[in-house]
Order: C-alpha cells, then structure tokens, then sequence
C-alpha cells in the first residue's frame, strides 16, 4: 500500500501522519508531499526519516491513495492528475465536495456508497462532519426536519498564521494578522468568506454538505459561524425539530451506540464536551441533550470535537480504511 500525504507539512498534514502511524495504517511506502519550497525537507514516521517530494514526482510515483490537505486550488488541478495515474484521492479541500459527481463521506454514515470507480473522495467540512456524526443517527429514527447551528470554532481551523497570531496577541506582540481584527478575548462571527446571501461560506458548507451527507434536501439548516480563541477543536450549539417524537433517554441511547461518538451528559456533576478534552481525541463529543420546549418534537445539543482529528485527518485516514478493508484499492 502505497500512500502519499499531500500538503504533509501543513497542519492538517502533519495529524495525517500522526493518525496513519497510530491507526496501523497497512502503509509499505510513505510518500509526503508538499509544495516546491519544502521539496527536500525531511520528516519522521514510525522512527524512518523520509523526504519530502513534489507533486509531479508523487503522481509518477503512482500511490494507490492520495490523502490531500493543500488548498482546493492544489486539488483542483492535482486530484485528477493522480486520479489519472490511477490513485484513490481523498481530499480533504473544498474543491469537489458539491460536485454532484463526487462522494462526500463521513464513513459512519455513507461509506457503502463507495466504489472502485471513486477516484476523487470528498473529505466534509470540519464542523460539517461533527455535526453529521450526531445527526445521522436521529435523522435515521426520527427524521429531522430543521436544524439550527452555531459554532464556535478552534483558530486551527484557519492554520498556522492564525494560531501564531493569537500567541502574538497573548504575549502582547505585533505580527501578522490571519483574521481581520484580533482574536485574542474576542469571538468574531466571520469564518471564511462572504457570500452574496451574507452568509459566509463556512456557513453554507453546513448547510450545503449536510444535506449531501445524509442525502435529504429537504433539511432545512441554518448556521452561524463564529471563530473563537481556542486551539483545542470546534464546539457546535445544535438544534433540531423531528418529524417524530423522541425522549431524551432514547436520543442518548442511540448517540451512545453510534460508532464515534461518546456521551457526555451529567449535569449533576457538570459533565459535558469541552475543545479543552477533545483535543487529541478522534470521537465526536455530544453533551447538554434537553428537550426545546419552545416547539413540538424539538432538541437541543452541544457537540465538539477536535477539527484537525475527526474534522479533517481522522475522517480522511478512515475513509482510505474502509477503501482498503473492502478492496476498493491496493
């Protein structure tokens, strides 16, 4: 099993191969990847040192899978390159989740829809796949007919500049700005860009993507993105309107038994899902289930979840697993 990390000195890069080494991945040559200025660059994995290539010398290297993390506009020209040379590509970009040729998977929940003929995997959006994870199952049993979402992201989800930005910010230095004002104990309701609807794109990543995932467009969503000082993952204050009635015991019951997602839901000894737990973590974090009584059949949730993990490289390397666990590739 041939396996190359795109983008493998960028952030999310880096948890790929992180995620590859502690999962077991079946990987027999590693192939890290990165733009032309990191070309030489050494990396360790499982204790062997290896260089770092370029793009063309990953493609003529012909990997059975491709794990992209670098920018939807790398992806857009690249991808199909390496789909041509006949690697599976999981890409983690922006570039071909909507594509309506493309499958946008959260394995729990759709990887039985992929075939061998899948050369390009949509990878979702951080706070789109945490989101899923819980929704899918209720979804399934009661049929969720609006959700209500607003986040309150990590700065990992914008990268490094961010992340060096509120370190300045702390110590009281000047440097370059990844957001447009500061972010250090502030909260800014602007992820990514605006669209002509004013809404922001992350916002319509939420909408757009659920909807795909659970392959039911007459979900209504509404989102609001809000990007907040911390570096251990994203926290999401759901709401949901059913079809169907529920109670509040089976909802727990059925989040219990869903594969990656953990409880945390005491209020008697303030048990609940925090970034500052989750960070590191690959499961989705689901706490504060109560009843909205303000509508009929109405539920309130708060999920987190560590977005470099289950939000992006953990949820690429599993999907890449269950292509090798079905012989999909290799």
């Amino acid at each position: 099993m041939r396996v190359a990390v795109v983008g493998a000195t960028g952030l999310v890069g880096t948890v790929m191969l992180e995620v590859l080494a502690e999962r077991n991945f079946p990987i027999t040559e590693l192939i890290p990847v990165a733009s032309e200025r990191s070309v030489g660059k050494k990396l360790s994995y499982k204790g062997t040192e290896y260089s770092v290539v370029g793009l063309e010398t990953a493609v003529e290297m012909k990997p059975d899978l491709a794990l992209f993390s670098a920018g939807g506009s790398t992806s857009l020209e690249w991808a199909p390159k390496f789909a041509e040379a006949g690697t599976t590509v999981v890409d983690n970009s922006s570039a071909w989740r909507m594509d309506p040729t493309k499958k946008l998977v959260v394995p729990e929940i759709n990887a039985t829809s992929l075939t061998k003929e899948d050369k390009i995997i949509a990878n979702p959006n951080c706070s789109t796949i945490q989101m899923v994870l819980a929704l899918g199952p209720l979804h399934e049993q009661y049929k969720i007919k609006r959700v209500i979402v607003s986040t309150y992201q990590s700065i990992t989800g914008t990268g490094v500049k961010a992340v060096q930005q509120l370190e300045n910010e702390y110590i009281g230095e000047k440097g370059e700005m990844a957001y447009p004002y500061p972010i250090h104990r502030n909260a800014i309701p602007h992820c990514d860009v605006f669209e002509a609807n004013g809404y922001t794109k992350e916002e319509m990543k939420l909408v757009n993507e659920t909807q795909k995932i659970l392959d039911d467009r007459t979900i209504a969503v509404t989102a609001t993105a809000i990007r907040i000082p911390v570096v251990g993952g994203h926290s999401e204050s759901v709401n949901l309107e059913f079809e169907k009635e529920y109670t509040e015991t089976d909802v727990r019951k059925i989040l219990s038994d869903t594969s990656g997602v953990t409880v945390q839901d005491n209020p008697d000894t303030n048990t609940y899902p925090m970034p500052i737990y989750a960070e590191g973590k690959n499961d989705v974090f689901v706490g504060r289930i109560r009843r909205d009584h303000s509508r009929e059949n109405a539920l309130n949730m708060w999920i987190v979840a560590d977005n470099l993990r289950k939000g992006a490289a953990t949820n690429a390397v599993q999907i890449g697993e269950y292509l090798v666990q079905e012989k999909l590739i290799g």
